[in-house]
């Protein structure tokens, strides 16, 4: 787990079973009786950096289909105008991993694929109309700590 600001993003590891027919990959300790619905990221290249995007209630799991991201996270202190010299924590995640990624609420998100046709399958804990009243974005630039 990774401790930052209080808030625990944590992670919850799969793995594979393999046999004469292919492979099942898995994360059967994922419950998901919260997720409310998903969809995939599949950015059109590797120089992409997609964020900033927050979100202060709702939560979100990540999940690596294919490829490689670096994920950066941002704890936000303030959801009208977030300091701008906030810590930002820095990881990497990728498919061989078999590795669900929680980010609770309360954080902002920013993530670049590492390996052409990456795909991130995202889950969320609330529905679609819900997203317009939970939705925080500021430019790449606006967190100074950012390289």
């Amino acid at each position: 787990m990774l401790k930052i600001d209080n808030s625990i993003v944590s992670t919850i590891q799969g793995g594979v079973a393999k046999d004469h027919r292919g492979e099942i990959r898995f994360v059967n300790d994922f419950d998901m009786s919260l997720v409310k619905r998903f969809y995939v990221i599949k950015n059109n290249d590797i120089e992409l950096v997609r964020g900033w995007r927050g979100h202060k209630i709702e939560q979100r799991w990540f999940y690596v289909l294919s490829g490689a991201f670096s994920l950066h996270l941002i704890h936000i202190d303030n959801w009208e105008k977030p300091s701008v010299d906030l810590g930002i924590e820095h990881m990497f995640i990728n498919s061989s991993e078999m590795t669900l990624l929680n980010v609770p609420a309360g954080y902002a998100t920013a993530f670049r694929a590492l390996e052409a046709n990456s795909e991130l399958l995202v889950y969320a804990d609330y529905e679609l109309a819900h997203a317009k009243f939970d939705d925080y974005t500021w430019p790449l630039e606006y967190f100074s700590n950012f390289v």
